[in-house]
């Protein structure tokens, strides 16, 4: 062993050494209170925010772990399971319950405290076949129905909806299916919505939004694939009955259904898609979603009209599926930029009175802040020139794009000169790719040529979203910096293209005149081509609309050639949690962390390695004693993410102090 082989493995010793987190003794006296965490976001307007204080800034270097909890359902696409997995799952609290979903949508419950199984559910996916988004389910929903029996059966019902697009009904208390709910306690939410070409190409990943008695869900679809993809219609059912309640179609005011592509139900194909949580105004009866775009992504020259409402929050009535506003975030969008990050309901006070807002995180980087009601800025937000020159012939290119007051929260500017290397010499080769490459900004349009997207699709903010503190009105963001390349290939050369670059991620988008290629863009060792930091974490003062500090976020020690640990911020997955003591929880990052973060400053003050990688979003809740103790816990997914190449594992890995009393 070399000398600077040594160094190597010292530093990873003492990396592993100082963030071991010890363990705390179970407990010994019976559960006697919880708090809720009673949807995805925590609360059901997605703020991921605990008013909870037991962890603090000067006690959270003593946060030990307290239990694991592994279901098993791993996968990385190489045996009888053709998918690879990802554990994004952020589980519910709710009466003393913890409820959670595996990749292969199995439901769990589990007692907080111990970890221990109370029962668990399991749908019998067929997992021999390809699954488009991987295998994932991000959460499940809760429903209580107030005009039955506390104690019938379903009277607090658990709401999944799975990878082969399916929206099951199970008691809460027992796992057993709702009998009464559509067809032997499910509905088929793949009928209607148009042919598939292959099992798995429509899916759910993401929770049911619940809203009075109304279980609404939306979809995700093969991107690139054709431009008949299934229909993105969002579908509300009556959350005893299973009955549909209403349907809302993204096709946009106008469209010819008698000539245009539709599905035997009635829906038009290649809409845009709801793939991403929703959120709930429960007072106003309010539903907000946030979309992607029409299919395929990267070109919308024959079919451009039907990104109407792509890449948009939209406001709808909860009891009909009526639009009251939708806000656009991308125009004519040929980026695959979405809107992928669940709504953040709060309220703010600007120019001195408080406004219920609406925070909606992008894949740019950019935050937008609107009015609940009406949709318009509380923050300004400008039309500026972007780039138009370069794209293919045939498309649609929108002369201007929306941009927020609130700064930027990623990199979007980078040149020949700027490209970035761990030696000269893999810099160099980054820069000679470079300079073959089109990029004049972020909306630089696909080309012929390549075209560099950065932030690429996997940029910004993704499917983990923000955390709102509503006290400090303070927005904590995990954004991700990183280039990909997307070229754009004749329909004529398109096969041969695929085929002779096989390692490279191919999409036919049949219906247009061109398919497409894309990949990151990495140099000779792996890592970006771009400077780092490629992942950060900020905070956003919602008042004045300005970013109090961003630090980078993860090291390159499970990325790099050799575990080196280098706080040079790395991209990830998966979104913050914050706490009303001032503290930011997140893994997210591809480094196998759970870190916590002073919410005033931005300083690291804690981490723990977890046994997978972290690309989930945290929880947290208290667990009261009967013997007058109580713990707080902090729990994440550590399960990784088969695409994004992390550690992969099934561990529910659960965190508290160390003193039993708090």
């Amino acid at each position: 062993m070399t000398l600077r082989d040594r160094s190597v493995l010292a530093l990873a010793c003492i990396a592993l050494v100082h963030c071991s987190a010890p363990e705390l003794a179970a407990p010994t006296a019976a559960v006697a209170t919880t708090s809720e965490w009673i949807a995805y976001g925590g609360d059901r307007g997605g703020q991921r925010h605990v008013d909870l204080a037991a962890i603090t800034p000067e006690n959270v270097d003593r946060l030990a772990h307290a239990w694991t909890y592994r279901h098993g359902d791993v996968s990385d696409g190489r045996g009888d399971v053709r998918s690879t997995t990802a554990f994004q799952n952020t589980p519910l609290l709710v009466d003393g319950t913890l409820y959670f979903c595996t990749p292969y949508n199995r439901v769990i419950a589990l007692d907080p405290a111990s970890g221990e199984e109370r029962w668990q559910f399991d749908p019998e996916l067929d997992l021999s076949g390809r699954f488009a988004n991987q295998l994932v389910c991000r959460g499940v929903a809760s429903w209580q129905d107030d005009a039955a029996d506390t104690e019938a059966a379903c009277a607090h019902t658990i709401f999944t909806a799975t990878n082969d697009a399916r929206l099951i009904a199970l008691d809460a208390a027992t796992g057993a299916r709702c009998g009464g709910f559509g067809e032997g306690g499910e509905v088929d939410l793949g009928a209607g919505t148009g042919p598939k070409q292959w099992y798995g190409e429509y899916q759910v990943t993401s929770p049911p939004a619940v809203v009075g008695d109304l279980v609404v869900v939306g979809s995700a679809v093969s991107d690139n694939a054709r431009i008949d993809a299934p229909s993105g219609v969002v579908r509300a059912f009556d959350a005893r009955s299973g009955a549909l309640a209403w349907a809302w179609d993204l096709a946009p005011p106008g469209f010819d259904y008698a000539n245009g592509l539709v599905s035997d139900a009635g829906f038009a194909l290649g809409t845009p898609n709801v793939w991403a949580p929703m959120a709930v105004d429960e007072a106003r009866g309010l539903l907000f979603v946030p979309t992607g775009n029409a299919a395929p992504d990267y070109y919308h020259g024959e079919r451009h009209e039907m990104n109407h409402y792509g890449s948009s929050v939209v406001a709808l009535w909860a009891r009909t599926g009526a639009v009251i506003w939708s806000f656009q975030t991308v125009h004519e969008d040929l980026w695959d930029f979405d809107v992928p990050a669940q709504p953040v309901l709060t309220t703010i006070e600007i120019d001195g009175r408080p406004r219920d807002a609406l925070v909606q995180a992008t894949k740019m980087g950019l935050l937008f802040v609107l009015d609940r009601e009406t949709g318009r800025p509380l923050h300004p937000v400008e039309e500026r020139p972007v780039p138009t020159e370069g794209a293919v012939p045939g498309e649609v290119i929108s002369p201007t794009q929306p941009f927020p007051a609130i700064p930027i929260l990623t990199q979007h500017e980078f040149s020949a000169e700027q490209a970035w290397g761990l030696t000269p010499w893999d810099r160099g080769k980054c820069r000679d790719e470079v300079e073959t490459l089109r990029f004049d900004g972020m909306y630089t349009p696909p080309s012929l040529e390549g075209t560099i997207m950065y932030p690429g699709n996997a940029g910004g903010s993704n499917w983990g979203g923000i955390a709102v503190d509503p006290v400090r009105q303070l927005a904590y963001v995990r954004s991700s910096n990183i280039a990909f390349v997307v070229t754009m290939i004749p329909r004529a050369e398109f096969e041969d293209v695929r085929a002779a670059f096989d390692g490279h991620e191919h999409g036919p988008q049949i219906g247009t005149p061109y398919g497409m290629q894309r990949r990151m863009l990495l140099s000779p060792f792996g890592l970006p081509c771009v400077p780092p930091p490629w992942g950060t974490v900020a905070a956003v003062d919602l008042r004045a609309g300005t970013i109090r500090w961003q630090v980078p976020h993860g090291t390159v020690r499970d990325l790099a050639p050799v575990p080196i640990p280098w706080e040079l911020g790395v991209p990830g997955t998966g979104g913050p949690l914050s706490t009303s003591s001032g503290l930011v929880f997140i893994a997210a990052a591809l480094d196998d962390y759970l870190r916590a973060y002073d919410a005033a400053t931005g300083e690291e003050l804690w981490k723990a390695r977890l046994p997978a990688g972290g690309q989930a979003t945290p929880m947290s809740y208290r667990v009261g004693f009967e013997d007058g103790s109580a713990r707080q816990y902090v729990l994440i997914a550590a399960g990784g993410h088969g695409r994004a190449g992390s550690t992969l594992g099934d561990h529910l890995v659960a965190f508290a102090l160390e003193e039993p009393g708090l």
